[in-house]
């Protein structure tokens, strides 16, 4: 069955919507430019709420050591998330540094793009395919062509992401089989504030496609 990550969750109530949904990791994102941000204090809450079934992924785009070992370790995070222009160097050095898997996010405009998947393939634990637009790090509500995906064998377990909600996401199973999906956007009601309501019915969507 496919997994469901409910990502940039910044409050108890839909923190424990999507737990009880059935939600296998959920997102905290430490990235000041995002308005899904959220403080050390806030996320030590939501950790401490989050059970151990569940892993607790940080999203972190371009992040020095500091700031890694300020909320990865000091939350006691499962996985890192790197939403930025990190490079394969930088990801094997962070793993090595911090003991902890990580994630890839891979942004997605056109075939092209998919060459980095033998860059990071080798070094990273798991990889995010999402869209791909310009000065932004996820979180876009937008999508690109999946089909793109549809002959490409990944090695490493990946996530599905860009654009996906209840309404699509089991268009999106029908043409692919990732490991995972990845929502954010796509369970809001305005643009960082989530919805419980939206959060329940995209993870029953998954869980019957």
């Amino acid at each position: 069955m496919t997994q469901v990550k409910i990502c940039g969750l910044k409050d108890s109530e839909n923190l424990k919507a999507a737990i009880e949904a059935g939600a296998d990791f959920v997102g905290f994102v430490f990235f000041e430019d995002s308005p899904r941000n959220i403080d050390f204090h806030t996320a030590a809450n939501l950790r401490q709420l989050t059970p151990e079934n569940v892993r607790a992924v940080g999203l972190f785009v371009n992040p020095d050591d500091e700031t890694l070992e300020k909320f990865a370790l000091g939350l006691k995070l499962d996985m890192i998330q790197l939403h930025g222009d990190e490079t394969p160097d930088r990801v094997m050095d962070i793993k090595r540094k911090f003991g902890l898997p990580v994630m890839k996010a891979i942004r997605i405009g056109d075939k092209t793009d998919l060459d980095q998947l033998e860059q990071f393939e080798p070094v990273a634990d798991w990889l995010l395919l999402d869209a791909k637009v310009e000065g932004e790090h996820g979180g876009t509500g937008k999508s690109f062509d999946w089909s793109l995906l549809r002959r490409r064998k990944i090695e490493k377990p990946w996530m599905l992401g860009g654009g996906l909600n209840a309404g699509n996401v089991a268009s999106a199973l029908g043409i692919l089989r990732p490991k995972a999906v990845d929502v954010s956007s796509g369970v809001e009601i305005e643009r960082g504030v989530k919805d419980a309501a939206k959060i329940r019915a995209f993870i029953e969507k998954v869980k019957k496609a």
